[in-house]
């Protein structure tokens, strides 16, 4: 796995063959962060990274410079992973958080900059997550959330739906709190 951008530019950390995640390519993973760049303010940001796998995604929004991003991954393995690549990068900026992402969804009460979520492409009820973000209010009026997905679904009926950005297989899906 290696960050893109940042403070970590170019950094390698070996992911262990016996994680079984399927990671965010390099090509979609710089192409989503190409987008963001463009409208985030890294600085301010505070991030949330739902079913975190490796933790590439959350890595790289610290490296960029994030105040504070919370990661939430339930297998054990992977937490014990992005645990040791905080500590190898000196990331005191990230937090894992062992747990299930929609246990955590239903009862956070922190409000995020920035959302993004990476579940399993076959994991059933995917396509409720857009709405349980919104419901329960985890991202700031001005915020964004977006959904890492496979191409068999589509968001663009969603009332917070903006947009889709496609890197190859990789389907990313932006959503908005409507103001």
């Amino acid at each position: 796995m290696r960050i893109i951008s940042g403070k970590f530019k170019s950094r390698r950390i070996q992911v262990p063959a016996k994680l079984n995640a399927r990671p965010t390519t390099d090509f979609a993973r710089e192409g989503l962060f190409n987008v963001l760049s463009n409208i985030i303010d890294w600085e301010d940001t505070v991030a949330l990274d739902l079913f975190s796998g490796t933790g590439s995604i959350a890595l790289e929004m610290v490296s960029r410079g994030c105040p504070k991003v919370v990661c939430v991954e339930s297998e054990n393995l992977h937490w014990r992973f992005i645990c040791k690549a905080k500590e190898e990068l000196n990331a005191t900026e990230l937090y894992p958080l062992k747990a299930d992402a929609f246990k955590f969804i239903n009862s956070c009460r922190e409000q995020f900059d920035l959302i993004f979520a990476d579940p399993p492409y076959d994991m059933k009820n995917i396509d409720s997550i857009p709405s349980l973000i919104i419901e329960n209010n985890l991202l700031k009026p001005d915020g964004l959330f977006i959904l890492e997905h496979s191409r068999k679904l589509n968001f663009s009926l969603s009332p917070f739906f903006v947009k889709e950005r496609v890197y190859g297989n990789v389907h990313y899906s932006f959503f908005e709190v409507q103001k």
